[in-house]
């Protein structure tokens, strides 16, 4: 429309949008991150972990995630000639990010450097790259976690190690012996049996000089590109575990077929995929008919590395709020300003961080070797996957309707924010195994009542929950229509004691009163938290 003059008008300018965040460096804006990395032990790789945190604040970091997630990975089942390949097709940003988080050493650091508490700074660099693409950490993780099987055959690890934790990735569908950086994944769930693994059907048919034929299905494979993944199969002797190269050693692509890339609900930019094994070549990974115990001691690692990936998700659902509510006004006042919100953020801060100290106090108990292990693992696992999804739900609303569109990061998170609760176990398999861990090892039960002793005292609240934890501790394959609850209580109780020892007063009085002196249903409806020191220490932008 124009005025009588003739001159077009505009209908509205913009303003009171927050528009794109600067630059900054993901792990000096978290002093919390650098005080538990101090804390276990892991000081030394502070400079790593500040070169990683520029990298994930930055602005390439968010456009390339979101290219990765835009144009996600697509299947090539044949050539144009129609010769069968088997291959998936990613988008360039996707290789640029896989490329930069093996640089990082985020799948190697634990294993390749004769320092203490290794596991805590490679859990460090995980939880800053979860922030950036979660994606890409799929493959990573599963890299990471590799060493857990291969330590049952040392001849596959001398052969591959090197090359598996090489900082160099090589996309090319080429055998493992003319790569210098290998991807490893692994292949397990099957569509009638998910995560009851005895249920295994594929068949392992012996072709002499330990080499085997796997013939079956698989309903969930990630990463189906991978240069060498782990398997089980049945042997005479029962469920095995076994190593397959993607691409034999002539150059033809190994017996997988892929049938389909999964549509998924999140974690869009990594290729799930479904696929049948047809005389794949595979060789035995432990001993025969024992492969689910081999596998597992590789999924106990993928499942601290589910812990992880929630925390970081929370940290960074936590950071996009604060930073949308520091710089958006409404009612006259920025929305950080008005005590309701104020209380939200907080709430949502807390248990972002309680988060972070869990799932690093699980890593450094895998590097002291600690009994602890076996327990709290699964017991992070867990509680910190269920939180997730109500806090990014959380995060969404404090975006209002600019939270529930696909070009906002946070959207991304939303549909994220499942996955770790479910991958590698779902809730209730958590829970089995802890109550699996607390009855058949006696040593992890002691190890636990060793670690919540220095819960005592703090609150009566907290003594009465460590009450029913104790009882439960005394007959634990009694509770598993409990297990739940009980799980919930060793996640509260354990964070209290990480938080109590390590975190500011603000934080760890904090998280006492708003989850187990006086719990509320949702975020913003605990009373009495210090919101402005809490605010100040999780924001990841100094508030405008």
């Amino acid at each position: 429309m124009d005025h009588a003059g003739g001159e077009a008008v505009a209908t509205h300018e913009v303003f009171n949008q927050v528009g794109e965040p600067p630059d900054y460096n993901a792990y000096r804006r978290d002093p919390a991150l650098g005080e538990a990395i101090a804390a276990f032990g892991a000081g030394w790789a502070t400079p790593k972990l500040d070169a990683c945190g520029a990298l994930i604040g930055s602005a390439m970091m968010r456009q390339q995630a979101y290219e990765a997630n835009r144009y996600g990975p697509e299947l090539r089942s044949h050539d144009r000639f129609g010769n069968r390949i088997d291959n998936v097709v990613f988008h360039p940003s996707w290789h640029a990010l896989m490329a930069r988080a093996r640089a990082s050493e985020t799948h190697s650091l634990a294993w390749t450097i004769e320092q203490p508490a290794a596991q805590v700074a490679r859990a460090g660099l995980a939880y800053l790259w979860g922030q950036g693409e979660p994606g890409v950490m799929c493959p990573s993780a599963m890299t990471f976690a590799a060493q857990g099987a291969l330590a049952h055959a040392p001849d596959l690890r001398a052969q591959f190690g090197a090359q598996i934790w090489s900082s160099a990735y090589d996309p090319r569908p080429l055998p493992p012996r003319e790569k210098e950086g290998l991807v490893v994944a692994m292949a397990m769930t099957e569509k009638q049996g998910g995560s009851d693994l005895r249920q295994t059907q594929t068949d392992a048919r012996a072709l002499g000089g330990g080499r085997y034929a796997l013939t079956g299905h698989k309903w969930f494979f990630s990463v189906p590109i991978a240069d060498l993944f782990l398997t089980l199969a049945r042997t005479e002797s029962g469920i095995s575990c076994f190593l397959a190269q993607g691409w034999r050693d002539d150059g033809a692509r190994n017996g997988v077929q892929i049938q389909r890339l999964k549509d998924k609900l999140g974690n869009r930019s990594n290729a799930s995929s479904e696929v049948e094994f047809r005389d794949l070549e595979a060789v035995m990974v432990g001993a025969e008919g024992r492969g689910i115990a081999t596998i597992i001691e590789m999924a106990h690692l993928t499942r601290l590395e589910c812990a992880i990936g929630a925390a970081a998700l929370m940290r960074h659902a936590t950071s996009l709020a604060l930073y949308h509510a520091s710089r958006r006004t409404a009612f006259q006042r920025k929305l950080i300003d008005q005590p309701m919100m104020r209380s939200v953020l907080a709430d949502m801060a807390l248990d972002s961080e309680a988060a972070l100290w869990l799932s690093l106090r699980a890593a450094a108990a895998i590097d002291r070797g600690e009994a602890l292990a076996r327990v709290i693992v699964p017991v992070a696992k867990y509680f910190i996957g269920k939180r997730a999804p109500g806090l990014v739900a959380e995060a969404v609303e404090c975006h209002g309707g600019n939270g529930f569109v696909e070009e906002n990061p946070i959207a991304r998170l939303y549909r994220e924010a499942p996955l770790n609760g479910l991958w590698e176990g779902s809730g209730n398999v958590m829970c089995l195994d802890v109550i699996r861990a607390l009855t058949r090892q006696p040593e992890s039960a002691a190890a636990l009542r060793a670690e919540l002793a220095g819960a005592w005292g703090i609150d009566p609240a907290l003594d009465r929950m460590l009450g029913e934890i104790e009882g439960a501790l005394v007959a634990p394959a009694s509770i598993e229509a409990q297990a739940r609850r009980v799980v919930e209580q060793i996640a509260l109780a354990l964070s209290m004691v990480v938080l109590r020892a390590h975190a500011p007063a603000a934080i760890a009085d904090g998280f006492c009163a708003a989850r187990i002196a006086m719990p509320g249903l949702a975020y913003g409806a605990a009373g009495g938290l210090d919101t402005a020191a809490i605010l100040h220490r999780a924001a990841v932008i100094p508030n405008g």
